[in-house]
């Protein structure tokens, strides 16, 4: 849709727009991603489901805890607590009753939700021409798609009249198959669904003929938009192409034809937003189905050029890829049950240290740094020559 200057993928990405609002919302999604990973090692043992300070500040690098496991934890004394077992004479930490209660609320809604997973696993798998996607893809998306964390039984072998598992050429590698007598033939993407609603609407602004075509464009506060730009995205609205869902008999070379495919990748990934949980994935992650989803060009370049559909984040050393139409002042405009748990979560990553009696938080400090104390002196102590 853009025409750009010659620049390396890395300077695109620099000189892109920046949107205050979806950057303030991954600014608190980077500590949320720790989050849920020092909880899902907690939840790991569900018969002592708890974990040392010790192994988290062996892992801080990895987790990318830059202070160090235990000011970590400090940070979000509405999901952690530190304390000191006497037994092990070492400091543990363990999920809040208010963490726990929200991670129950997410498993509950997510089992709640199993028909509408199945659902989404067979879209993703019917928008790839020959119904295969390779099962560590899935695997690497199994949170964002809200699928159980036992799918492989739950969902795929639960349902052996729809789904497949094939042994792939390379070794140790499997693909998930959609069933041949499964048909595709009655699914809508959702922008055709958004079409409609919009050419019901009195007040609606885009001529009839051009939205069968059209996508919903937004852009932040303060982007200038050139008459140039208005003028190419005008002229892209109004090109043809093949739906996500639909076959395509051949790819044309030529410039209308590579055009038409560009506006189908950008229908295929709209798609695969709209399947989310949270309507957002990390572009790695996605970039797993690009070559089983017939996606040619350069996934990342694809969402730069359609500011007014996507916007890429860049914070928390991840390229994190948004629904612009999905969000309305950083939230879902339409919320699931899946969504409503984990954005309880993210509310108690904002809340902070906010919100405890000024006392009880001194107090919690000073344990803390007891506990953290009495494992460096035990380590001490031990290290001396008997």
């Amino acid at each position: 849709m853009c025409v750009r200057s010659k620049t390396t993928s890395a300077q695109y990405v620099a000189s892109r727009f920046r949107d205050p609002t979806f950057e303030k919302l991954m600014e608190n999604y980077k500590n949320l991603f720790k989050v849920i990973a020092i909880q899902d090692l907690i939840l790991a043992n569900p018969k002592n489901p708890s974990v040392s300070i010790d192994f988290l500040s062996k892992l801080s690098q990895k987790l990318h805890l830059n202070r160090g496991a235990t000011a970590f934890l400090r940070k979000f004394p509405h999901i952690f607590h530190i304390y000191y077992d006497p037994s092990k004479l070492k400091p543990f930490c363990r999920l809040t009753d208010a963490a726990l209660d929200v991670s129950r609320q997410e498993a509950v809604a997510i089992n709640a939700s199993l028909p509408v997973v199945v659902e989404r696993l067979v879209r993703i798998l019917s928008m790839s021409a020959s119904k295969v996607v390779p099962l560590r893809a899935v695997f690497k998306v199994w949170k964002e798609l809200g699928l159980p964390d036992d799918f492989e039984d739950s969902i795929i072998s639960a349902n052996s009249g729809v789904f497949q598992l094939c042994d792939a050429p390379e070794a140790n590698t499997h693909l998930l198959k959609l069933v041949g007598g499964v048909s595709s033939n009655g699914l809508r993407a959702a922008v055709e669904d958004w079409r409609v609603v919009e050419c019901c609407k009195d007040e609606c602004s885009v001529d009839r003929m051009e939205m069968q075509f059209s996508f919903k464009h937004g852009y932040p506060p303060g982007m200038r938009l050139s008459k140039n730009f208005k003028a190419k995205v005008k002229e892209w609205q109004r090109l043809p192409y093949v739906g996500p869902y639909e076959v395509v008999s051949e790819k044309k070379k030529s410039k209308a034809g590579m055009m038409a495919m560009e506006k189908r990748a950008v229908s295929i990934v709209h798609e695969f937003l709209s399947l989310t949980v949270e309507k957002m994935v990390e572009v790695e992650k996605i970039s797993q189905f690009r070559k089983w989803l017939g996606i040619d060009l350069n996934i990342r370049d694809l969402f730069l050029d359609h500011p007014g559909i996507f916007y890429l984040s860049t914070k928390g050393k991840r390229h994190t890829v948004f629904l612009r139409e999905a969000y309305e002042r950083g939230c879902l405009i339409e919320p699931n049950p899946v969504y409503d748990a984990r954005r309880r979560l993210l509310d108690l990553v904002v809340l902070g240290r906010r919100g405890l009696p000024a006392i009880n938080s001194k107090l919690q400090d000073t344990s803390s740094c007891n506990e953290v104390g009495q494992e460096e002196n035990q380590q001490r102590h031990d290290s001396l020559p008997s």
